[in-house]
């Protein structure tokens, strides 16, 4: 089904071309010729500008991401130095391991000196938001804002995890945390975003005194993710263990953009330090460059909005095929005329060509151009000059066709006469009592009719197995009823067409050749003629049980009737056979001409034999019943 449309498409598209002019196909492949190219020639310039821009975007971006890492990276080490200096007074570890309550005069003192120093450790960074210590030890007592009971933060969801890390750090963002300090009116209590260092205190490795906190609010941790100050093509964010992203949320930059999808769209490949996608959101191309803040757990992200250069290099694109498609046309108008004036001469060969359609053969052209168009215009002036010869020579034959058509007239009435000859002497036979004589004059003067009245190149199989049984009538008077022709054609097949004396042959050089052993002189041959169907052939199959061939003879007949016609006659047309055993096998080439002629190379003749006894020869015809009617296995099925 496939293969029927695309004929048929092409069959349609053969069938336009065909009606378009020369100039026009002309120009056509011109412009073919030229845009191919160019469209290649683009695809890869852009292809690669587009890369590379997409690499500078990279680059720059890329500096400034590791330029906000290095800053991150620093804030957190002044958070882990601010959390080992808040533990660095001996003093402070023994007021967390105290196992007594302290009087007045020792907490003011501890108050004034050490928790004083702990809290210009607070102050002397301005981006340190808290540094708290947080203890289990219920004989000391809470020194704000610095050193509060552990209770206060067991409920919170990172507690455990800190316990869990047995002494090392543990990194958190606490999104919209509430102040610990618990109020009578909670809705009093601020929430606040900040990143915080968490740190299990040890004494001597083993004994568990508290949990040191170093906060700083998450503004001044990702300076760059919440600063007002942006190029508008590009932004930093964070995305934490949990998926959580952080950034100035109410940037115009990330107005109408889902950062839900872009947080699954950057999770969708894996990440590797460094790497970096492209993805679209809406109608908009955007560059994302990630790196990890391992010690977060995090990854830091710049997406950059790449509309400005890609809509760069659209504008350039459409510029250049607007300038290639003007010049392009340009140049066909250019070469429109240009083809004009050389296909000129052409076109009055054309305007020449339809007056002698039209009849006029005395056409002058009056053409001396040079090169293919004046060598066509030569020619055109020679073929009307044969035609003119071919006309004539027409004229010549027709009334040597006549003269034919009388002599043949003439020659009927001769055949006539041989006609009423042989019927007065098969009536004279027949009075002396001679029936064998009466017969075989028949037989004879059926014989001739057939083969001299040639009205048409196709018969019915039945009107050439009539004549086959005339044939063998006469041949069985030389032979003394030696021959025995066997049929056996289903009545349907009858009505076969086959050309006219294309069996008779066959039969022929199963007798002359057939007989030429004494056993068959002796006991006579038997021929057999067979018809049936095979597909959508029709088989017709003469076998006689005579001499045969021997393979080295059958080799040599099928080489004789399978060469062309040059190498034949070259080869064997000056042979002549000189007995009854040997011929050239210019019977079985005609007959096998006639038949590739009339029905193709798919039909024609195959010989088989066995010498001493057999020869066989299949015929192979389309299958073509001339009345129409049922075949033979239709009539017996119907009968």
């Amino acid at each position: 089904m496939g293969m029927d449309v695309l004929s048929e498409w092409k069959m349609r598209i053969t069938q336009l071309t065909n009606r378009i002019s020369i100039q026009v196909k002309l120009i056509g492949a011109y412009i073919f010729i030229i845009l191919i190219p160019i469209i290649l020639f683009s695809w890869y310039l852009f292809n690669e500008f587009y890369q590379n821009t997409i690499q500078d975007t990279l680059k720059k971006n890329q500096y400034a991401l590791e330029s906000e890492k290095a800053t991150i990276l620093s804030n957190i080490e002044i958070m882990e130095r601010t959390a080992q200096l808040s533990i660095a007074d001996r003093e402070v570890i023994n007021y967390l391991l105290s196992t007594r309550e302290l009087d007045v005069l020792e907490l003011i003192d501890f108050n004034t000196n050490t928790s004083s120093n702990l809290q210009r450790l607070m102050f002397s960074n301005p981006n340190i938001l808290n540094v708290r210590l947080f203890t289990n030890n219920p004989s000391i007592n809470e020194i704000w804002p610095v050193i509060f009971n552990e209770k206060r933060i067991e409920g919170r969801a990172w507690y455990k995890d800190v316990l869990a890390k047995k002494g090392t750090v543990w990194w958190e963002i606490l999104k919209d945390e509430k102040d610990i300090i618990k109020r009578e009116n909670t809705d009093m209590e601020s929430t606040t975003t900040y990143v915080s260092l968490l740190w299990e205190i040890y004494y001597r490795s083993d004994t568990h005194v508290g949990i040191r906190e170093v906060d700083m609010l998450i503004n001044k941790f990702f300076q760059k993710a919440y600063s007002p100050n942006q190029d508008g093509q590009s932004h930093m964010l964070i995305v934490d263990r949990s998926g959580r992203i952080f950034t100035d949320t109410g940037s115009p930059f990330f107005k109408g953009m889902n950062l839900e999808q872009l947080r699954r769209d950057w999770e969708a490949p894996p990440h590797q330090r460094g790497s970096s996608f492209t993805f679209t959101i809406g109608n908009t191309p955007y560059l994302c460059l990630s790196t990890p803040i391992d010690q977060l757990g995090a990854h830091l992200l710049n997406v950059v909005s790449l509309e400005n250069p890609v809509t760069q290099i659209k504008q350039t694109r459409n510029l250049f095929i607007a300038a290639a498609v003007v010049l392009i046309a340009l140049l066909s108008v250019i070469t429109y005329f240009l083809q004009s004036l050389i296909l000129k001469k052409l076109h009055i060969l054309r305007d020449s060509m339809k007056k002698v359609r039209r009849g006029d053969l005395n056409v002058q052209i009056d053409m001396d151009a040079g090169g293919e168009v004046g060598e066509l215009a030569h020619h055109f002036r020679q073929m009307l000059k044969t035609l003119n010869e071919l006309i004539v020579e027409a004229v010549n034959k027709k009334a040597a066709t006549k003269e034919a058509e009388l002599n043949a007239l003439k020659n009927q009435i001769d055949a006539h006469f041989l006609y009423n000859t042989l019927e007065n002497l098969k009536m004279l036979a027949e009075v002396e009592a001679q029936y064998t004589i009466s017969d075989a004059l028949t037989s004879l003067g059926a014989l001739m009719r057939y083969s001299l009245k040639w009205s048409s190149d196709h018969v019915r199989l039945r009107d050439e197995i009539g004549h086959i049984l005339n044939y063998i009538a006469i041949m069985n008077i030389r032979y003394d009823d030696k021959l025995e022709l066997k049929l056996d054609i289903p009545e349907g097949y009858q009505e076969q067409e086959v050309l006219k004396m294309s069996l008779q042959p066959l039969v022929e050089n199963a007798v002359k050749y057939g007989m030429n052993t004494d056993r068959a002189r002796r006991d006579g041959i038997v021929i057999l003629i067979r018809a049936w169907q095979k597909e959508d052939g029709m088989l017709i199959e003469v076998t006689d049980n005579g001499a045969g061939m021997s393979p080295e003879k059958l080799i040599e007949l099928h080489e004789k009737i399978e060469m062309d016609d040059a190498h034949f006659y070259t080869k064997y047309g000056g042979y002549k056979p000189t007995g009854d055993n040997e011929g050239n096998g210019i019977g079985l080439r005609n007959v096998i001409g006639r038949i590739k002629m009339y029905y193709g190379h798919d039909y024609g003749i195959k010989v088989e034999s066995k010498e001493g006894a057999y020869t066989r020869v299949m015929m192979k015809l389309p299958y073509l019943i001339l009345s129409g009617g049922l075949s033979a296995n239709e009539k017996n099925t119907y009968r």
